[in-house]
């Protein structure tokens, strides 16, 4: 994979620039988070009432990523835009509603925080390029599905599955790896955990995971390719473990209680497409194999 790490008169600019839009897209990406459970299980219910053929008795008011306007859960004012600016309307205000003084849920500068932190390391790992591009939107879409798994259990299909196919576009014109590999890796992503998962179950007659965990793997492998497969692979299972581990020693939870896997293959995948080539060539040397 070929890097373009910049330098010279304007790359502080692009750098500052691409972290400022992270910051931005961060902010909208907490209305993702948040609304795209709620309108996935609208669009249940109503398929459901459907086939019953009863009456949806929920609010008919338009509800998606636009509308209703962004307001407070408690009091219902609404958020001027001088109360959204990413991380300083939050700072500014203390944390509290300007309204009714309720608390804001510290999670929200953080995902913003994190999203621009994020799209400034790609702008200076990437540079001016098709790459940089590409590599945001694959980072605003893990970040949305990293916290959306962590809310509700859930994958959902209409961010996973736009994921695998852009993967796919872009590859035909070689962005991260070649078109064929992009295509196996799809198909290896979704056929390793589809195994795990029938395998586990036959053996245990409990579902260790859900299909949203198989797309993702595959849109992972669609923008890498089947070579990137193994080291995100093992990095979300020793991860997940450790945090997994962690969880009932620590904190005494239930070890039937089913934890999330979709965060550690975000995470493992956007590590993979970052640093996967050095780290690959770092294990072949302390193995002696290179």
């Amino acid at each position: 994979m070929q890097l373009h790490s910049i330098a010279g008169e304007y790359a502080g600019f692009f750098i500052a620039l691409i972290t400022i839009l992270g910051l931005v897209v961060g902010s909208f990406l907490n209305v993702v988070i948040h609304r795209v459970p709620k309108m996935l299980q609208n669009d249940w219910q109503r398929d459901c009432c459907e086939l019953l053929e009863v009456e949806n008795k929920t609010s008919g008011d338009i509800y998606n990523l636009l509308k209703p306007d962004s307001h407070c859960p408690k009091c219902k004012s609404p958020i001027r835009a001088w109360q959204n600016i990413p991380i300083v309307s939050y700072l500014f205000l203390k944390g509290r509603c300007h309204q009714c003084k309720n608390p804001i849920s510290i999670r929200y500068p953080i995902v913003e925080l994190c999203t621009g932190l994020l799209c400034g390391y790609i702008a200076y790992l990437y540079g001016y390029s098709e790459q940089t591009v590409a590599a945001l939107f694959l980072t605003w879409a893990l970040v949305s599905l990293t916290m959306i798994d962590v809310d509700h259990q859930l994958l959902p299909d209409n961010i996973t599955l736009p994921l695998l196919w852009l993967g796919i576009l872009i590859n035909s014109q070689g962005v991260f790896t070649d078109l064929s590999s992009s295509v196996f890796g799809a198909i290896a992503g979704y056929g390793i955990l589809w195994s795990v998962f029938w395998l586990f179950k036959i053996l245990t007659g409990k579902e260790g995971m859900g299909y949203g965990d198989f797309k993702l793997l595959a849109a992972l492998g669609a923008w890498m390719g089947w070579q990137a497969l193994p080291l995100i692979i093992i990095m979300s299972s020793l991860v997940g473990a450790v945090i997994g581990i962690a969880g009932i020693l620590i904190q005494g939870r239930d070890k039937n209680v089913p934890i999330p896997f979709g965060p550690y293959l975000a995470i493992a995948g956007w590590i993979a497409l970052i640093w996967g080539d050095t780290i690959t060539q770092q294990y072949l040397q302390f193995a002696g194999l290179q």
